[in-house]
């Protein structure tokens, strides 16, 4: 009896997710003149490929999707880089008072986003930053850089610290020791850091839109916004088809590397 209820209760709960779903790829494929005004839950047409089209050429949303993809695999990249040097500089380097650099690095988590926009974006008006790349690939691998932390220092301390006495003892340096023993030992723990930052400046709206105008420089989510904007008297088609375009890097990086992501989770965590 148990079972039966945790299964219709997980049942009902896959149900409830693949709803939207459902809706988001029916009224993504219904002509834009076919669209009456409410939600449809039968097929109509097929015009996904016009929609598409629109939403990618016509309304711009094709440079800010390059944009993004540039933001989210160099900075999620660099943040997980800098993360694992600074772990490794905090669990494993001699280094005075560990506990107040992890939570001074750790912090960056714990205080919300909305209170640095004001003073961002006059820094980033005053040095010139404003509706750059360049802009924003720092602010989002800033940004990141803490939560990867996090992940990687958790995974660096179930480690034992006997591996790292061998390997002084050999002569190893800690440069070596770094890059030749634990970032060996830690490639699922980055794997999952850098699925999580990915998605994470990939999924970003605040900042694209506070410190981003541009159609070239705006990440995906802000240029989604504006198409929400620009393209309300049309209707959902249009708009759905955008939203489709970029749930699918997301979605294509978690179903390619799911074992990588568990395996690094399950390091984490220990």
């Amino acid at each position: 009896m148990g079972r039966t209820v945790r299964n219709a209760f997980v049942a009902g709960c896959v149900v409830l997710w693949l709803v939207p779903l459902y809706l988001l790829v029916v009224n993504a494929l219904t002509p834009v003149t076919a669209y009456e005004g409410r939600p449809d839950w039968t097929f109509q047409g097929f015009a996904l490929v016009d929609n598409v089209r629109t939403a990618w050429d016509v309304a711009g949303i094709g440079d800010s999707f390059r944009a993004s993809l540039l933001y989210a695999v160099v900075c999620g990249l660099a943040a997980v880089l800098v993360a694992a040097m600074a772990a490794f500089a905090v669990v494993v380097l001699p280094i005075p008072r560990p506990a107040l650099w992890f939570w001074l690095i750790y912090s960056g988590t714990l205080f919300p986003l909305q209170m640095f926009l004001a003073p961002l974006f006059g820094l980033y008006a005053d040095a010139d930053l404003y509706d750059t790349r360049l802009g924003l690939m720092l602010v989002y691998t800033a940004w990141a850089v803490p939560f990867a932390f996090f992940l990687i220092r958790n995974q660096l301390a179930a480690m034992p610290p006997e591996l790292t006495e061998a390997a002084l003892i050999d002569g190893a340096s800690f440069r070596r020791i770094f890059w030749r023993i634990h970032v060996p030992l830690m490639k699922a723990g980055l794997g999952a850091a850098f699925l999580f930052q990915f998605t994470a400046v990939w999924n970003d709206l605040l900042l694209g839109l506070t410190l981003s105008r541009s159609p070239d420089v705006q990440p995906v989510m802000a240029a989604l916004s504006t198409l929400s904007n620009a393209y309300a008297s049309t209707g959902p088609p249009v708009i759905l088809a955008g939203a489709l375009i970029v749930s699918v890097p997301t979605l294509v990086l978690f179903l390619v590397f799911r074992g990588l992501f568990l395996r690094g989770i399950t390091a984490s965590a220990r």
